[in-house]
């Protein structure tokens, strides 16, 4: 398939400089290296010139993406998929069985397999993945992957890929250092193409950074003012630690104020929920650890806010860089206590925030998710639910906002004028034939 007819597909006009240069160097001899600011479109970057290196011929799968985290490895298996070529990728991550990920492999043989270095090592020891029809490895995020904490695992995993003609690295800060293990240049010729688009966009900043003042240590009460005068738009607040996440959610939440917090200690689906709640706009605040300042794709997020400082310049960049993607603006703001001052390396211009002379109340967003008890594994599909809606929930075309199925449940926005009406509507009635749970996602 011809790169004209995907991005066709895609509804992309054309790709950037930095897309074409991706596909160029791919496809010549040697490894890769790209570093492109956070939103630039690394992903298709390398699964274009991927998919064009794919053999139908070849059993196996034939190309690995390690990625640092489960949404990571879910939204570059889902942009593969709308890419609609005739190759199958599957994801594999911790938090669902191993087992059940083995079966699927068995059914869909896919040809490229995208998974956490923890599960991917799980299912090379059980022999799941033949590793020896493998022939490129991609590494994205490369420079979160390669930290010293994870280089054992990794370097057990990359070690099993004998076979490799092409080794691909992706981020957008760069490593100090890359591991010998990874085996960077030792290919034939040990010729590495090294792409850095980051230099030119350093002075260019496609975000605004305020600073705002916390008269007390606590930013709590500061927070809340702050996320009132945003109002509905679009704002991911970052927090050092996991019970910081819930405690200042809790504390949102008590205040009346939609949001939901999001870390790795949490249940896959409670993660699964509180990213799809704040995707389709029920819930215009996300609460989070630095996990979510990697690999998530949500556009139109307007703002982000350093409840905690960053722990360093990179991880700066990354949460800065879940706003302005592509080619948007946005706000980063810094709450600093009195004892706080600005890290050294932060070296932007930064303004003060000038409070309004009344403060607003907290909103109601106009959306709110509905929980359905069925999913794909149940042949349920978006234009099931869709129909329902409408016949028995009594619901028009602009009720209804961002549909996702997944294998067991669905969720669905709903206008939230229209909920409660809704809701008795539907009680007791069957979807395509089948009597579930339809509730307000909690």
């Amino acid at each position: 398939m011809e790169i004209a007819d995907i991005l066709d597909r895609l509804e992309i006009e054309r790709l950037t400089p930095m897309q074409e240069a991706a596909i160029e160097a791919f496809h010549c001899k040697g490894d890769m290296v790209l570093l492109s600011p956070t939103g630039s479109g690394k992903t298709l970057a390398f699964l274009l010139p991927l998919v064009q290196a794919l053999r139908p011929e070849v059993q196996g799968v034939q190309a690995v993406v390690l990625v640092p985290s489960r949404e990571l490895a879910m939204q570059i298996d889902s942009v593969f998929k709308r890419l609609g070529t005739s190759f199958k990728a599957m994801s594999c991550y911790g938090g669902r069985p191993a087992m059940e990920e083995h079966r699927a492999m068995k059914t869909l043989l896919p040809a490229v397999v995208i998974g956490t270095p923890g599960r991917m090592k799980d299912h090379l020891q059980k022999g799941n993945i033949d590793a020896g029809t493998v022939r490129t490895l991609v590494i994205d995020e490369f420079d979160k992957c390669l930290e010293l904490g994870f280089q054992d695992e990794m370097a057990e995993v990359v070690g099993q890929f004998s076979g490799l003609t092409k080794r691909v690295l992706l981020s957008a800060t760069d490593a100090a250092e890359i591991p010998r293990f990874v085996g960077m240049g030792n290919l034939a010729g040990g010729h590495v193409v090294k792409l850095d688009f980051l230099a030119g966009a350093a002075g260019e900043s496609r975000w605004d950074l305020q600073k705002v003042l916390s008269p007390q240590k606590d930013k709590l009460e500061t927070l809340y003012r702050l996320l009132c005068v945003l109002g509905a738009s679009s704002t991911l607040v970052f927090v050092n630690y996991r019970e910081s996440v819930d405690r200042v959610a809790g504390y949102l939440k008590s205040k009346k104020m939609s949001c939901e917090a999001f870390h790795g200690g949490m249940e896959q689906m409670e993660r699964e929920r509180a990213l799809y709640k704040f995707r389709n706009g029920s819930c215009p605040v996300l609460v989070s650890t630095d996990l979510a300042s990697r690999g998530l794709d949500i556009s139109g997020v307007g703002n982000v806010v350093h409840y905690h400082l960053p722990v360093s310049r990179e991880a700066f960049v990354h949460r800065n860089g879940r706003t302005a993607r592509w080619e948007a603006r946005g706000t980063s703001y810094l709450i600093l206590h009195p004892e706080e001052l600005l890290p050294e390396y932060i070296t932007e211009d930064v303004s003060s925030f000038e409070w309004p002379d009344v403060m607003p109340a907290p909103v109601k967003p106009c959306w709110v998710t509905l929980y359905i008890g069925k999913g794909r594994k149940d042949k349920l599909n978006k234009v099931d639910i869709v129909g329902f809606l409408y016949k028995k929930g009594g619901l028009a075309k602009g009720d209804i906002g961002q549909v996702d199925v997944r294998e067991h449940y669905a969720f669905v926005a709903v206008r939230r004028e229209k909920v409660r009406q809704l809701l008795v509507l539907v009680r007791g009635e069957k979807i395509k034939g089948m009597k579930t749970l339809i509730e307000e996602a909690r």
